[in-house]
């Protein structure tokens, strides 16, 4: 049960980053509000690295920004470590 838990967590935070950088890359194209990048980077934290991750390639969207192009893989990296751990122990 607390597998399933975590798996369903995970995905739908990814989900969330995914869709929030889908988001803010279609209005930054066009000239609209934007979402704030530390509010990217908690939806990362909070458990949407891989998403956030998989936002950054498909959307082609802050891959230029350092911090984006460190922080993103790292947090990911990290995430995946933890929850990894997580699924064997548990």
């Amino acid at each position: 049960m607390t597998r399933i838990f975590i798996l369903a967590y995970v995905v739908l935070m990814s989900l969330i980053a995914f869709a929030a950088f889908g988001l803010d890359k279609y209005k930054a194209k066009s000239n609209r509000w934007r979402i704030r990048e530390r509010t990217l980077f908690l939806f990362a934290l909070l458990g949407g690295g891989i998403g956030a991750f998989l936002g950054m390639k498909v959307f082609h969207h802050k891959t230029l920004h350092k911090q984006f192009a460190i922080g993103i893989p790292a947090i990911m990296i990290v995430q995946l470590l933890i929850f990894g751990y997580l699924w064997v122990k548990l």
